[in-house]
């Protein structure tokens, strides 16, 4: 597979104050525009049909069944560890030290999450922040992961992420979402690429379930990241996406349907999270979900909050706003992306900014082959 990656030209936006009309002057226009955000990073996975062929051979259900799920913890020192692990729990560092332990235990839903507003908002692009109230909180806390039966647009477009890290076989999850294209997945940054390198052999497999594979396997020939992950992992932008190829000449939103995409959207609102767990106590085979007001994180990153029990492969899991249990459909607004190994009850995502934007537009507007 090819390994190189390639920026694009990053996509204008208009001034608020000239969409409203207002004039200005050549002098104060040009001191009023926005700074562009940081150019996405686009890297070719499977782009030829035999490579694509190879990738879906590659997948049987015996290696979709061993795939371990990636975990991603972060200690209160702000190190983060990942690995796929064999039991679901993970690695996570002590706190202020540099020895690992394990993080098997249970987590406790009877903690509150915080409702302290961070100092600190996402560098690139100040973000709205709101600090939920107590009994928002209390109710978040109270939220832990649960099997979503209702059916809808959801268990469809939710689906397991299967890759090849570091030579091993590892689970994530993703979101099919509307597009030009009509085939981007958008997942977490370090669903696509960690340790400095792009996972090989990605696959989404939309309505995954125990073993089954009801709208097939689609094999992604780009996968696209932030700047900020591809340059250091940064945390507060662990966000990517993939553009996967047609399957039996059906593209994927044709096919399952997509989920709307929201950008820049003010912190400290109610969301539903998804993914497919496979760490204990899940095992991968059903599509979880958890609900709740989400919190400004107040440790380490600028990401929100939602209390969640879920754990490893969840991580790439849609956030919706307005999501509507009865149509199952919603706009996706962040995704699973870590939890700390003090306080395994929380998970986090990034805020979706202009740089998340970004990303999205650019992988709309790969041509999908």
């Amino acid at each position: 597979m090819h390994r190189k990656a390639r920026r694009l030209i990053p996509i204008l936006a208009i001034s608020p104050m000239a969409a409203a009309g207002i004039l200005l002057s050549a002098s104060t226009a040009e001191a009023a525009k926005p700074s562009a955000p940081p150019r996405p990073i686009v890297h070719d996975a499977a782009d030829s049909k035999t490579e694509q062929r190879v990738v879906k051979q590659f997948w049987t259900p015996a290696k979709m069944a061993a795939a371990k799920p990636l975990d991603l913890v972060r200690s209160r020192g702000g190190r983060t560890t990942t690995a796929p692990s064999g039991s679901g729990g993970g690695v996570a560092v002590k706190p202020g030290s540099n020895s690992v332990k394990r993080a098997d235990t249970p987590s406790d839903p009877s903690t509150p999450a915080p409702s302290v507003t961070p100092s600190v908002t996402p560098s690139a692009s100040p973000s709205p922040s709101a600090t939920p109230s107590p009994r928002a909180s209390l109710l978040a806390a109270r939220s832990s992961g649960s099997p979503w039966t209702a059916g809808g647009t959801i268990v469809k477009t939710e689906g397991r992420v299967f890759f090849t890290y570091q030579g091993r076989n590892a689970s994530c999850s993703g979101t099919a979402v509307t597009s030009a294209n009509k085939s981007v997945v958008i997942t977490a940054g370090h669903c696509v690429k960690l340790g400095g390198a792009f996972h090989t052999n990605w696959v989404f497999v939309p309505g995954y379930d125990n073993g089954s594979r009801p709208y097939g396997t689609w094999v992604a020939t780009n996968l696209l990241t932030t700047t900020q992950w591809n340059a250091s992992e940064d945390m507060n932008f662990d966000m990517a996406a993939a553009v996967v190829a047609p399957l039996n000449g059906q593209n994927l939103v044709d096919v399952v349907g997509g989920q709307g995409v929201a950008f820049n959207q003010p912190r400290g609102r109610q969301m539903y999270a998804f993914g497919y767990p496979a760490g204990s106590p899940y095992n991968g085979s059903r599509l979880i979900y958890c609900s709740g007001r989400v919190f400004n994180d107040f440790l380490v990153s600028t990401d929100q909050g939602l209390t969640c029990d879920m754990t490893g492969g969840s991580s790439g899991g849609g956030w919706f706003l307005n999501f509507n249990e009865s149509t199952g459909a919603g706009t996706l607004n962040s995704v699973n992306s870590f939890k700390y190994n003090f306080a395994s009850y929380w998970m986090f995502g990034p805020y979706f900014g202009p740089e998340a934007q970004a990303v999205y537009t650019a992988a709309q507007n790969q041509e999908a082959t």
